[in-house]
């Protein structure tokens, strides 16, 4: 071998090894900052950053927690000063201006009202609140309660001024309640705010409502986000795990009456209320929507626990970069998925 090429084997030794030592020096330079679990729009945030340093990673999580507070003082049914709470209160005497991301939340509602039949609706508010007071009554509402109350809900019902950005309800004693929507959306704000901040990767969850996006943590190839199985007795050795997703870019939501119903003379009724029946939704105990945004995701749940098994996945059959897997309800706890659900499962 010639002096020539053996230098040149050398440089290219060398660069080797230089180009080796830079991409190892990258991945060991990889910070996880996460936030723990902060209180917020009525339930547990957390929200994790992965940044070449802990200052970047820091910024991110600071910036999405921020975003998550600024969607929560907006969009708030319990707070009295947010947009949500003023267009409740006034909402039918005249239009209330609101600002740009209230007015895309009251939009994309609609959009998915109309996709859905009404079975997303966010004008149950006087439903919920009725089921809310019989709860607390253990008795459930009387036919007459339950019409009375039918008679102020309905998305028709509510009027958005594009030109103006007002939202103006069409009968008196409506009320938004953006339950099924509004967590998820500040999910995605969260996870915009982390990106600008610099973050390389990250998760945020939002009582469940939650998205991942760009590198996981070290040692991971995927983000894995566990879910809950309904189907557990808490007084048993029983794991509460039904099964685990593997995500790149993702954002998942479940909705379900295993957590959150009211128990009155000894029946479960979900706080996920029907507006045609008036009633709790039935049929399915947990409902999990996979797909690209979270606010997508948080809606779908909601609305595939209202529409059942079958009406419910055929719709997110037909809807590219969705995916379903649902729990039914009990005795049976039968675990049916959309066709391209188990590319998720580990």
């Amino acid at each position: 071998m010639g002096k020539k090429n053996r230098h040149i084997l050398i440089a290219g030794a060398v660069t080797c090894l230089v180009t080796a030592l830079y991409f190892f020096a990258g991945r060991a330079k990889q910070v996880e900052v996460d936030s723990g679990h902060r209180l917020v729009m009525g339930t547990f945030a957390r929200v994790v950053a992965i940044a070449a340093d802990s200052k970047i990673a820091d910024k991110a999580v600071e910036a999405a927690l921020a975003e998550i507070e600024s969607v929560d003082k907006l969009m708030s049914d319990y707070k009295s000063d947010s947009e949500i709470s003023r267009v409740n209160r006034d909402g039918f005497a005249r239009p209330i201006a609101v600002s740009e991301p209230t007015y895309e939340v009251l939009e994309k509602s609609i959009e998915f009202s109309k996709l859905t039949g009404g079975a997303f609706d966010i004008t149950v508010g006087p439903l919920v609140d009725l089921w809310r007071s019989a709860g607390k009554k253990s008795r459930t509402p009387s036919e007459e309660e339950l019409a009375a109350a039918k008679t102020k809900v309905g998305f028709e019902k509510l009027i958005l001024d594009d030109n103006n950005r007002t939202a103006k309800f069409a009968v008196a004693s409506m009320r938004l309640d953006l339950g099924g929507i509004a967590k998820g959306y500040a999910v995605d704000k969260a996870i915009e705010a982390m990106q600008r901040a610099g973050a390389v990767g990250g998760m945020v969850d939002i009582g469940g409502d939650l998205r991942c996006f760009g590198k996981p943590p070290k040692g991971r190839s995927k983000w894995s986000i566990a879910l809950q199985n309904p189907n557990v007795n808490k007084n048993t050795d029983e794991s509460d795990l039904l099964l685990v997703l593997k995500l790149d870019n993702a954002a998942v939501a479940t909705s379900g009456d295993y957590q959150q119903f009211a128990l009155i003379e000894g029946k479960r009724y979900s706080h996920i209320i029907n507006r045609q029946s008036g009633t709790g939704a039935e049929g399915l105990s947990s409902v999990t929507i996979i797909t690209d945004s979270a606010t997508d995701a948080d809606a779908l749940a909601t609305a595939v626990s209202v529409m059942g098994v079958e009406k419910g996945l055929a719709l997110i059959e037909k809807m590219p970069n969705a995916e379903a897997i649902v729990i039914t309800s009990p005795p049976k706890y039968k675990l049916v998925k959309t066709m391209g659900a188990e590319k998720y499962l580990k």
